[in-house]
């Protein structure tokens, strides 16, 4: 069995390959995602086909070359696993670029990923807009 960093690490991996079935993998079927209140795609989603939809989808339609870059994984222990990194992306509409620093914080229990919430400043994407 993986480890919760080794799961939130193949998580990542599977974005770097634009994976989106990868992503979803260790999401439970009752995951609540939150996006950070201020970003585009801001709210709680819960379960993996509305974070597809709400999410990842949104992410593909309105960005080019969106991503997460990860510096730092930290386990927290007690199934809580904490990414930090970089977004980075340009607008579609506007053809603005961005970079943003980012947080994950990531909630696990058996396995699989119950909860997820992003920290991230937002300033920063919604002047790319």
């Amino acid at each position: 069995m993986s480890s919760d960093t080794e799961i939130i690490a193949a998580h990542y991996a599977a974005s770097d390959r634009g994976d989106i079935e990868g992503m979803l993998a260790p999401l439970a079927d009752d995951v609540a995602w939150t996006e950070a209140a201020g970003f585009p795609y801001a709210g709680t989603y819960v379960g993996p086909d509305a974070i597809r939809e709400n999410v990842f989808a949104q992410l593909g339609r309105d960005w080019d070359g969106f991503g997460v870059s990860i510096d730092r994984l930290v386990d927290g222990g007690d199934g809580t696993v904490v990414g930090i990194g970089t977004y980075r992306g340009t607008n579609r509409a506007s053809g603005r670029a961005f970079e943003a620093r980012v947080a994950h914080i990531w909630r696990l229990a058996d396995g699989k990923v119950v909860g997820f919430e992003q920290i991230v400043d937002s300033a920063q994407v919604r002047a790319a807009l």
